[in-house]
């Protein structure tokens, strides 16, 4: 009659045992404080004891003698299984299988049968059926030491609900683990988080301890007082558990579900397991990505094509190559790093997302990280640390140089900034210019490819002007903003971006300056207001362009100028997908027609708001300043240079949009050279494939030649994402980031309550209705209602004028938004986290858009 003790490792592998016995053995090995045990193999059990599924008595009582013998000192044992696939990495089989706690000596054997008979039970059949598991019927049975536990529970190396691996989770009770196993006792849980550890004590009355009146067994009984008040562990216990947790997961290569006990202050560990996968969450150590959209949302709302996508991930990668090096990187670090640069930007159920890791990685380039990583991500506004590999680090001595050159470099480019930039536009006109002169109706797919590559060449790899003052008008608008708080210049603590307010040189607002214009001329001539009341978009264009009398062609012209300066401004204008005013200007005519019906007009919007916001400004600035010639001298500069810079960051933001109304054209004219050679099913079809797939096709490298049947695939897809819910702003993925991840934030979604607070832009108070909207084609009119929505893009902006006040859930100080209300003197506010979990079209809110605070005043019903 064969056993297996504790100190007998090297039998294991002879003898059918089960998982959970094996990892006895394993935390044994491993130097853990773990109960002394038998195993009863399979073997044995089937054919030893048993003899024609009949127990053998005699057999059996000698047997268990043995056992007691082996284990002696003993009093009372504790009976498990460990079944064949029992406590594996994909099904644990809980509650599967009995175990029995506080068996005597005398009652050894029979509980050995029970736990060996639980192998051949209708529950674990329905399991097996359920998961569509082969289960062979073979099953070993542990017998350990008893131990009368004070504080016993399980503990998880991640957060087993949402497949967090930063995370631990531990669950403790009084007395034995029993009652938390059997759910039927309240249990404190711990999170433990580096450097961020939380609790959650639970209401606790019971705990279940032997059954002292049966001399077998548990029982239920009521806690002390001392145990009513205290949580079951103290801040000692959940370090050694921790630690436990993080060396078992070392040892044994998976992350561990742990059972523990306490015994005078001394930690058992009863067993151990991987955690169980399921569908919703699969363990994953490796390739920790954090995503984040709060930002590039502006920029790409809603679902992205492939084409965008394709296009876009490109740019960014030959973009912050190119920045890199302008910092100090060596080009032959970024040649190593490629990935890093090829991997800023994801795309998460047709949604665009940085790549935290991916950024985090650059900044871990630049020389100053290897001197003072610390300092670097808190200039960064780094608030996630991820691993870097020990290839990123410099020797200081590198560093130095490396700083000292980038430095010397960056102060050059500095100074040839306002060159750089006119050079810049230059070359956009210039470019643009030879590019509006093609005729695209008579060119071939292959020709319109090699258009596009030489307009690449040309124009999209040379972004140095644009990417160099969008580094300097962060650091002057930093400065900017640490200056009026260090020389406290006035207690509204948005004073800085007042200071900035009235740029009349910012391009973004001139669309709107100009359409109104436009807007005020049909608004003045009865008849042209009459035909632009009664009539479609479709049929005044139609109108217009046809017409030879002499108001429409003067009409016409202010169009067509318009539509030349600014047709690529419009909603989703950096999306290929998104048709501009250029390829169809009766989306113009439709933005005209709702100014018309809401008498929007150059009189009724020409307060001269922004420039009392910033005249305001300017004289809490000289009052505060005027007894220092340093402090004048030093922040009238800053404000200068950031006002500049600030102004230029939009402007060339525009030339960005301007070329990429060139990309659009092209890809478009492939769209309809595909379609005419009945290679796809739509014109527009062809931005369900990646620039990528349209060039292999051209040039012979697909490897699909059937570009219809992948586009009805991906329509389908793409249509399931628009119609889902929008994934979280920002949540993790390891592993195969498209396989078992969750993009969807587990946190409550229940709407805040109360007021609610974001970054101040523009400053005014206003009392008003909201109006919660997704789309800005959604309305034509916010009529004096204060617009609430959760991002914007600039072609957003024709609702500004109509808008009493404007509210955006994301979005920064130097966000689209903030800088176009502030030249239109709107008060807004962003960054206001739970705002469209919160706001319901008709509530009433008073928002401060000094402050950025936002009081509720009236709730619709």
């Amino acid at each position: 009659m064969f056993i297996i003790r504790h100190d007998q490792q090297e039998l294991i592998g002879r003898y059918t045992i089960g998982g959970k016995a094996e990892n006895l053995f394993r935390m044994k090995a491993s130097g853990f404080n773990v109960p002394d045990w038998v195993v009863i193999p399979d073997e044995t059990l089937s054919t030893t004891l048993f003899n024609q599924t009949v127990v053998d008595d005699s057999r059996l009582n000698t047997f268990a003698a043995t056992i007691v013998d082996q284990l002696s000192g003993t009093e009372y044992f504790a009976v498990r299984s460990s079944a064949i696939g029992e406590d594996g990495a994909d099904y644990s089989f809980a509650g599967m299988f009995e175990s029995f706690l506080y068996v005597p000596s005398s009652l050894l054997g029979e509980y050995i049968i029970k736990v060996y008979q639980t192998a051949k039970s209708e529950r674990l059949k329905s399991y097996c059926q359920a998961n569509n598991i082969h289960y062979s019927g073979k099953i070993a049975v542990i017998v350990q030491q008893m131990i009368g536990a004070e504080v016993a529970g399980v503990a998880f190396g991640i957060n087993p609900i949402d497949g967090d691996h930063t995370t631990k989770v531990i669950n403790a009770v009084y007395g034995l683990g029993e009652g938390l196993v059997s759910g039927e006792l309240n249990a404190d849980t711990y999170f433990v988080k580096e450097h961020n550890n939380s609790s959650v004590l639970a209401e606790k009355t019971n705990k279940k301890v032997f059954d002292g009146m049966k001399g077998k067994g548990i029982v239920s009984a009521p806690l002390s007082l001392e145990e009513l008040n205290n949580p079951t562990l103290n801040e000692n216990n959940i370090k050694e558990i921790s630690a436990a947790l993080t060396r078992l997961e070392k040892e044994l290569g998976k992350t561990q579900d742990i059972e523990f006990a306490y015994s005078q202050n001394q930690l058992y560990l009863l067993q151990t397991r991987p955690v169980t996968k399921t569908k919703k969450n699969e363990v994953k150590k490796d390739n920790y990505i954090l995503w984040d959209n709060s930002n590039i949302i502006e920029s790409y709302p809603g679902v992205t094509t492939p084409l965008t996508f394709s296009f876009i991930s490109k740019s960014y990668e030959g973009a912050y190559r190119l920045f890199a090096e302008f910092l100090g990187v060596d080009i032959k670090i970024i040649n190593e790093h490629e990935s890093v640069f090829a991997n800023t930007l994801g795309l998460i159920n047709g949604r665009v997302y940085y790549n935290l890791k991916s950024w985090y990685h650059m900044l871990a380039l630049l020389p100053g990280y290897s001197i003072n990583a610390r300092f670097m991500e808190k200039m960064m506004g780094v608030k996630e640390r991820f691993d870097i590999p020990e290839s990123y680090q410099l020797s200081r001595t590198t560093a130095w140089w490396r700083i000292i050159k980038m430095a010397s470099q960056m102060y050059g480019r500095y100074l040839s900034l306002p060159k750089r930039r006119k050079q810049f536009v230059q070359l956009v006109n210039e470019t643009i210019a030879t590019y509006k002169q093609m005729n695209y109706d008579s060119m071939s797919s292959y020709q319109l490819m090699q258009a596009y590559i030489k307009f690449e060449k040309t124009l999209l790899n040379e972004w140095k002007a644009p990417l160099l003052n969008d580094f300097f008008a962060m650091i002057w608008f930093g400065m900017l903003q640490k200056q009026c708080t260090q020389y406290k210049i006035s207690s509204n603590p948005n004073i800085h971006n007042d200071l900035l307010c009235g740029s009349s040189d910012i391009i973004s607002v001139q669309p709107i300056h100009r359409s109104i214009q436009i807007a005020t001329i049909i608004s003045a001539d009865p008849k042209l207001k009459e035909l632009f009341a009664a009539s479609s978009p479709s049929e005044i264009w139609q109108i217009i362009s046809t017409n030879s009398e002499e108001n429409l062609q003067k009409l016409k012209l202010e169009i067509d100028q318009y539509i030349d300066d600014f047709g690529e401004r419009c909603i989703g204008e950096l999306k290929l997908e998104s048709i501009s005013y250029t390829q169809d200007p009766t989306g113009f005519i439709r933005l005209l027609k709702s100014y018309i019906e809401s008498a929007i007009t150059a009189e009724s919007i020409s307060g001269k708001t922004e420039e009392l916001i910033r005249k305001k400004a300017e004289e809490e600035l000289n009052k505060s300043i005027h007894n220092s010639f340093f402090k004048k001298y030093r922040i009238r500069k800053t404000l200068k240079k950031a006002r500049d810079l600030v102004s230029a960051r939009e402007n060339l933001r525009y030339e960005r949009t301007r070329a990429f109304g060139v990309v659009r054209e092209i890809f478009t004219h492939i769209g309809k050279r595909f379609y005419s050679d009945n290679i796809i099913e739509s014109t527009r079809d062809i931005f369900y494939l990646t620039k990528e797939e349209i060039f292999a096709y051209i040039e012979g490298r697909s490897v699909s030649s059937d570009l219809k049947s992948l586009i009805r695939l991906r329509k389908c897809e793409y249509e399931k994402y628009s119609n889902s819910p929008v994934p979280s702003e920002r949540f993790a993925t390891y592993g195969a980031v498209y396989h078992s991840n969750d993009f969807f934030s587990t946190a409550k979604s229940e709407p805040l309550s109360g007021a609610l607070k974001g970054i101040g832009c523009c400053p005014g108070r206003v009392k008003a209705k909201v109006r919660v909207i997704s789309q800005p084609d959604e309305l034509s009119s916010l009529e004096g209602d204060i617009l609430v929505t959760s991002s914007t893009d600039p072609g957003w902006v024709t609702l500004f004028p109509s808008a009493s006040g404007i509210i955006v859930e994301r979005g920064s100080l130097l966000s689209h938004s903030a800088i176009v209300s502030r030249e239109m003197g709107k008060p807004c506010i962003v960054s206001v986290s739970g705002l469209m979990k919160t706001l319901k079209t008709g509530d009433v809110v008073e928002m401060d858009g000094s402050t950025g605070e936002i009081s509720i005043i009236r709730k619709v019903s």
